[in-house]
């Protein structure tokens, strides 16, 4: 069974795009992942931790037939594959794969909330799944300054193509 899932990505540390390129070819290289769209990418301010760079962010939208736990599994390995350091908490990284959404499910463990127990509050997340998702309605409350838009891409074959 196919399941729609939607993970942000960030990255902040060496070259940001060439960092989300190789998660995004790593997701794809994943034979129970399909479909995958994508939105803009926007350059954000960092929220938590400021002594760090500014990132780049996007929403990636996937059929997959992970479960939660196996998609949360795999982001695990492609952040360590890019070498992602966890030193200080909202600190900088090479790169940082969330799961947001996977279907309609609401899921509680020690590992893994869906939805994104803080997606409602980043607006690093909102503006790009609003892209992917129309509907979505975004909090009066958020504040969208700090996220500019970086780059859009026609799609992913585009993002990956694109060497700039």
């Amino acid at each position: 069974m196919m399941n729609r899932a939607y993970l942000s990505l960030g990255s902040n540390l060496g070259d940001r795009k060439a960092q989300l390129q190789e998660a995004v070819r790593l997701l794809q290289a994943n034979s129970a992942i399909s479909n995958m769209k994508m939105s803009s990418i926007y350059e954000t301010a960092p929220v938590g931790y400021l002594e760090q760079g500014a990132f780049l962010n996007v929403v990636i939208q996937m059929e997959t037939s992970l479960s939660p736990l196996e998609l949360l599994d795999t982001c695990q390995e492609i952040e360590e594959i890019l070498q992602r350091e966890r030193l200080v908490r909202w600190g900088p990284r090479t790169v940082d794969l969330d799961i947001l959404l996977y279907d309609q499910e609401q899921l509680t463990t020690e590992r893994l909330t869906i939805p994104h127990p803080r997606m409602y509050e980043r607006a690093f997340v909102l503006v790009p799944l609003q892209e992917l998702i129309p509907s979505l309605t975004l909090p009066q409350s958020l504040r969208t300054q700090g996220v500019e838009l970086w780059k859009t891409y026609i799609d992913i074959q585009a993002f990956l193509l694109d060497l700039n």
